[in-house]
């Protein structure tokens, strides 16, 4: 009997009998209000950002936090099943700016912070009725009658409030730190934003010669996949505790370390040999390769730095403090310049006057050129290395030196380790590995983003003493001088607001914008516009920490995290006790899915022609 009704009607309009009969007796609401009374389990829903068409790997993680919460459900718990909206950040910047023809941050000022805002206002719910649509298809309960939106004045508030439990410890900083930036966005980005955007690529191998001052015909070889960072060296940096020798090779003389030979094209013949103690207690200068700045500081010559490896490279390494941690701190030991030529679109300032406007990794090329026509290039290969890129826009990362605020996770680091062994993951080595392995090498959070549309970060500094002052309230934030009605907590109409300073000066905020990371990471209690209203659901543990949470792998430094770090240190537990890790959907070819290749499967068509119980078992199973 079964057989001859399903030969007769597609599975895809079975759903729809199913759906309608749900949709008619209210069957999810029932599921819920019937269970009055009854244990709760608590699942948080991740955020979807509605500007981006939903795909197949929505509809695998759907049908698995589906699959719990229903079970759980058959098992008598009460299971409420808040969706939410993730609306701030790039991707949704970048998506006004390509509908604009915007290309640079400047045109956004131009044209009007708050014309712009209002556009990415719009622009968040481009494909809120698909994803409506998929959510309903495909039999996922959730309640979107009262989502939870991240760009609301309540849910702002509820971030406002923890920054300043972070504040008032003294646990945000304001630092002066080399930074992986985003030249494109013009903004810097956190370590675990980082992590979600490496991609194999080519990059430059350039081994250089620098001119030994005082000894004829001799150079030290340098090795650098970065040519664009030698306009800014200031130093090489050696190895104490590494033998270096000097070689004749070539009709002129080269110094490098013993165990990176194997780099020369060639015979050889050893001339001396030291350790790196020797070229250090020398202090060994060398003509420096590009004079387009001026320096007043003893620079250029030899340092000694603990990081040199003999593991590639030369066992000589290029230091230019603006763009690298390590080159930073060497400097700062030593007292060496700092040469800053990049702009903040990662351009070649006008006194770079060879390669001016040029943008820094096209302007490699010419300046290898540049080398060659000098006699200073050695030789150049190519290689392919996993580089970081803007996990939004694909542009590859630059390493800056800038001024940013943080919060010092460093701090409770070692709680976060400690909270996170009381979770269960699935499976069990996501958690002891990927994510235990980032707890142990934490590094603090970056969270100030130099941008227009998000939650802006609610510091306010005088302009006269320099006293800072964290605004954690609505009802705080009125006792300010020039707000405005209607409220809205973005820019630019926070930028409007001033407070009196006790020293007679003036307050303004500062002009930047939090980590969306963050927003998202909240939503465990700014849902519920915690502590401003339903204090007892959190602080009873009704609602916190969640029962339960899934999400992709990619989410393991980006949403695990950041929940996780702030659960820690707001309520010191963790903000989920069982979590589901689901790997990535890839294709027939093994490769990631994208809309740029071409190879994305769409969901709505897999439902219609399968029928959302057969999709549903064929991704878990």
């Amino acid at each position: 009997m079964f057989k001859e009704l399903t030969d007769k009607i597609k599975y895809s309009e079975m759903d729809r009998r199913i759906l309608a009969f749900w949709k008619e007796h209210k069957i999810f609401e029932k599921s819920v209000s019937t269970r009055d009374g009854k244990p709760g389990f608590t699942f948080f829903e991740g955020p979807p950002t509605a500007n981006g068409r939903p795909g197949i790997h929505h509809v695998m993680s759907r049908t698995l936090k589906d699959l719990v919460c229903r079970y759980k459900t058959m098992r008598g718990y009460q299971v409420h099943r808040k969706a939410g909206w993730d609306t701030h950040g790039l991707p949704v910047e970048i998506e006004v700016e390509k509908m604009l023809g915007f290309k640079h941050k400047d045109e956004i000022v131009k044209y009007g912070v708050s014309k712009f805002n209002d556009e990415c206002k719009k622009s968040v719910w481009k494909y809120k009725a698909e994803w409506e649509n998929l959510t309903d298809r495909m039999g996922y309960w959730v309640d979107m009658t009262d989502p939870y939106v991240t760009f609301e004045n309540n849910y702002i508030e509820s971030v406002w409030w923890s920054l300043k439990q972070y504040f008032d410890k003294e646990m945000i900083y304001k630092g002066y730190k080399i930074q992986p930036y985003c030249p494109r966005c013009e903004t810097p980005l956190s370590s675990h934003e980082v992590s979600l955007g490496y991609e194999d690529v080519k990059d430059p191998s350039v081994y250089v010669k620098m001119k030994v001052k005082g000894e004829e015909n001799t150079y030290f070889l340098v090795w650098t996949t970065t040519p664009w960072t030698l306009v800014s060296n200031v130093a090489l940096a050696v190895n104490p505790y590494v033998e270096y020798m000097k070689v004749f090779h070539k009709n002129e003389y080269l110094i490098l370390a013993e165990k990176r030979l194997n780099v020369l094209d060639g015979e050889y013949k050893v001339a001396e040999k030291w350790n790196g103690m020797h070229l250090i207690n020398k202090q060994k200068e060398y003509e420096r390769l590009f004079n387009f700045h001026p320096v007043k500081e003893k620079a250029f010559y030899v340092v000694e730095a603990d990081f040199v490896t003999t593991e590639d490279g030369t066992g000589i390494v290029h230091m230019a403090p603006a763009y690298g941690e390590d080159d930073y701190q060497t400097a700062k030991k030593y007292g060496l310049p700092t040469i800053h030529p990049v702009n903040k679109s990662g351009e070649f300032g006008p006194e770079v006057t060879d390669f001016a406007g040029k943008f820094v990794k096209d302007a490699d090329p010419e300046i290898i050129r540049n080398l060659k026509e000098r006699h200073l290039l050695y030789k150049k290969e190519t290689i392919t290395h996993s580089y970081p890129h803007c996990w939004r826009c694909k542009t590859p990362l630059l390493y800056y030196a800038r001024d940013s605020w943080y919060i010092a996770t460093t701090k409770y680091a070692s709680r976060m380790v400690e909270l996170n062994k009381t979770i269960n993951w699935y499976p069990a080595e996501v958690g002891s590995g990927r994510f235990g392995n980032w707890l142990e090498e934490n590094k603090d959070w970056s969270l100030s983003r130099d941008r227009f549309w998000g939650t802006p970060l609610p510091i306010w500094v005088c302009e006269q003493c320099g006293k800072q002052k964290c605004v954690g309230s609505v009802k705080e934030y009125l006792e300010g001088k020039g707000s405005q009605e209607p409220l809205d907590l973005h820019k630019p109409h926070v930028d409007a607001v001033t407070f009196a300073c006790s020293c007679g000066g003036e307050m303004r905020r500062t002009p930047e914008l939090i980590d969306v990371w963050y927003d998202s990471g909240a939503m465990q209690f700014a849902q519920w516009h915690y502590p401003f209203e339903n204090k007892d659901r959190i602080d009873s543990g009704e609602q916190h920490p969640a029962d339960y949470i899934c999400e992709g792998v990619d989410q393991t430094r980006g949403w695990f995290y950041s929940l996780h770090s702030i659960s820690t240190f707001l309520f010191d537990k963790p903000a989920y006790k069982n979590v589901i890790v689901n790997e990535l959907i890839l294709d027939k070819e093994g490769q990631k899915m994208s809309k740029s290749k071409g190879n994305t499967v769409d969901p709505f068509m897999i439902l219609e022609k399968y029928g959302a119980d057969t999709t549903r078992w064929y991704l878990v199973a």
